[in-house]
C-alpha cells in the first residue's frame, strides 16, 4: 500500500502551518480587541472597501483548511478548534466580536485554551 506523498504534511511543515496560524491569530485578535469587526464572521457588506478585512478571511479559511489537514493526522489545534467555534457564535445574545477577541485573548495569556470551558460563556 503506497501512501501519497499529498496526503501527509511532514511534522515539521504542520509546526510552521501551526505557528503562522497562530502568528496570524494574535494579531488579528488584537486588532479586533481595539474595535476592527469581521474577525469572527464576514462583515456586512456596506460597499466601502476600507470595512473590509482581507486578512481576517484569510485567517478563516487558513483555519479550516489546517483543522482538516490535522484531522486527517489525528491531531487537533486548539487555538484553531477555538477559533473556529467563535465563528459560529451569532445571534442576539451574541457579545460582540471585540469582546469576543478580549476574552479569546485573555483565554491564550492565562493559557487556558484547549481546556474544557466553564458552563457560562467566557464573556
Amino acid at each position: 500500500m503506497n501512501i501519497d506523498p499529498r496526503d501527509e504534511l511532514p511534522v515539521d511543515q504542520l509546526d510552521n502551518l501551526s505557528r503562522a496560524f497562530s502568528d496570524q491569530l494574535l494579531a488579528c485578535l488584537r486588532e479586533c480587541a481595539r474595535g476592527r469587526n469581521g474577525l469572527f464572521a464576514e462583515p456586512v457588506d456596506t460597499g466601502d472597501p476600507s470595512e473590509t478585512w482581507p486578512e481576517a478571511a484569510r485567517l478563516r479559511e487558513l483555519a479550516v483548511a489546517l483543522q482538516q489537514i490535522l484531522a486527517q493526522q489525528d491531531r487537533r489545534n486548539a487555538l484553531c478548534d477555538e477559533f473556529l467555534d467563535l465563528c459560529t457564535i451569532h445571534g442576539e445574545s451574541h457579545p460582540g466580536e471585540r469582546r469576543l477577541a478580549r476574552a479569546f485573548l485573555e483565554r491564550i495569556e492565562r493559557g487556558e485554551v484547549g481546556t474544557p470551558t466553564e458552563e457560562k460563556p467566557p464573556w
